[in-house]
């Protein structure tokens, strides 16, 4: 066993006793879904910073930006970090206020039990695939270090973190996620610098990235604007109100701490998010033709850092990848166990709910490690993570939380014209902007179900 590998496995070892130790804590649901509702800005920020800074930041938009250039930043950082200050802005306080454990809860406060569950099966798909992304990646990186076959570690990573997230909760997430965050940032900037040196300096290295691979919003002859918005909509409609995210919110200790931490946690991502798309542009240069785009972090570091700091950095993709695929299989388990099982078990104790919570992890983990088996690409996965279902999600509940607009059907039409629509668009019919005409169509048929449920109950009110 080679030395970066034994450090890598006494890093993931580290991590999981982390998440023993605090499973100890957890005596109810809401101790293992929200962390007590007990955070304060600084854990709840590195939480949010480190959850969404995974395997889409450090090895999916590196290889965009080394295959597309700057444009190929578009999902990551930009697209997310906006939706981080986007949901401290505008979502985080009616969220934190209304005393929710999931999301789903707003459906069956706000619309209908019936609502809530149909939300459910729209949500958990989008949930699973993004934690099939982050397993996938864990592979990868565990592929390029150890030189087993891909598929043989992402089988290894699969186990790792759906032991992890069994054990841990929200609170060993949190915690994890504040070392996890650290690591990140210390060896993204260590290979950033070892970059730049190679390149013979920060001046050098910047004048010798051509001037065509600098422009950020770029249109090829067979693209328009609209194709631009598409790929900007998706990480914002898509993500902003994610569960992943909104149970950091309702685990803060109060609506000022959910919203300051969201703020502070979108600008953290992006200044860090922008090294490894710094990173993908002077490795096009350093580290021309490689076959696979994704493998130029993993390469770079390879080639340019010593054992010792090579061991740091696989640590910090490592860390990206933990934090963001924990928080995903908890984020699948509880709106499964909480909104789907537990009701239909009727009054249980606490110590039940754990357990339920635990063995959807365990379910979501394995279907996740299948789906992460049958795609060549990190990046194309999340960004249909992103997308599938979320045009209807996102829809109801901008109308249900600022609005008495609608109903049940409204609710119940606009969920499954923005998942039908998307589907039809991206797999049956392979449109260029399925999820645009999906978020139109999910506003359009709550709108039009809205009135003909206004019309009705004042007809009937005559």
């Amino acid at each position: 066993m080679n030395t970066v590998l034994t450090g890598i496995l006494v890093y993931i070892s580290a991590q999981l006793l982390i998440g023993v130790f605090v499973s100890k804590k957890i005596n109810t649901e809401d101790d293992y879904l929200l962390a007590g509702r007990s955070l304060g800005v600084g854990l709840a920020t590195l939480s949010v910073f480190a959850t969404w800074f995974g395997a889409e930041t450090c090895i999916g938009a590196a290889g965009a930006v080394y295959e597309e250039g700057l444009s190929g930043a578009t999902l990551d950082p930009f697209g997310y970090s906006l939706c981080l200050v986007l949901m401290g802005l505008v979502f985080s306080i009616p969220l934190w206020r209304r005393q929710l454990t999931t999301l789903a809860d707003l459906f069956r406060q706000r619309y209908s039990p019936r609502v809530e569950k149909l939300a459910v099966l729209m949500m958990v798909p989008g949930t699973i695939m993004w934690a099939a992304a982050q397993i996938r990646a864990f592979g990868q990186v565990l592929s390029a270090t150890s030189g087993f076959e891909v598929e043989l570690t992402i089988a290894c990573a699969a186990l790792v973190v759906i032991v992890y997230t069994m054990y841990g909760g929200l609170m060993a997430d949190v915690i994890t996620d504040a070392v996890q965050g650290v690591a990140l940032i210390i060896g993204l900037s260590i290979l950033l610098a070892i970059v730049l040196t190679a390149g013979g300096g920060w001046q050098p290295s910047i004048d010798s990235i051509e001037p065509e691979r600098l422009v950020l919003f770029k249109t090829a002859e067979n693209e328009n604007w609209l194709d631009i918005m598409e790929h900007w909509m998706i990480p914002i409609g898509g993500s902003v109100i994610a569960q992943e995210l909104v149970s950091r919110v309702l685990a803060c200790r109060s609506p000022q701490i959910a919203r300051q931490a969201c703020l502070a946690g979108g600008l953290l991502y992006l200044s860090v998010g922008l090294i490894p798309v710094l990173i993908g542009l002077l490795g096009y240069r350093l580290l021309p033709g490689l076959a696979q785009p994704e493998q130029i972090l993993p390469q770079l570091a390879q080639n340019y850092l010593p054992t010792f700091l090579y061991v740091i950095f696989a640590g910090a993709l490592i860390s990206a990848i933990l934090s963001t695929v924990d928080s995903a299989l908890m984020a699948a388990s509880a709106l499964l166990s909480h909104n789907l099982i537990v009701p239909l078990l009727g009054t249980i104790d606490e110590s039940r709910k754990v357990r339920i919570a635990r063995l959807t992890v365990l379910v979501g983990g394995m279907v996740a490690y299948w789906l992460a088996l049958q795609t060549d690409r990190v990046h194309s996965l999340v960004e249909q993570a992103s997308a599938f279902g979320s045009a209807g999600i996102v829809t109801v509940v901008v109308f249900g939380l600022f609005t008495r607009f609608g109903g049940a059907y409204s609710a119940a039409g606009s969920l499954l014209a923005g998942t039908v629509i998307w589907t039809a668009g991206h797999y049956a019919f392979d449109l260029k902007t399925p999820y645009l005409i999906a978020l139109g169509g999910a506003i359009a048929v709550y709108s039009a179900i809205a009135l003909f449920e206004l019309k009705r109950h004042k007809i009937s009110r005559l």
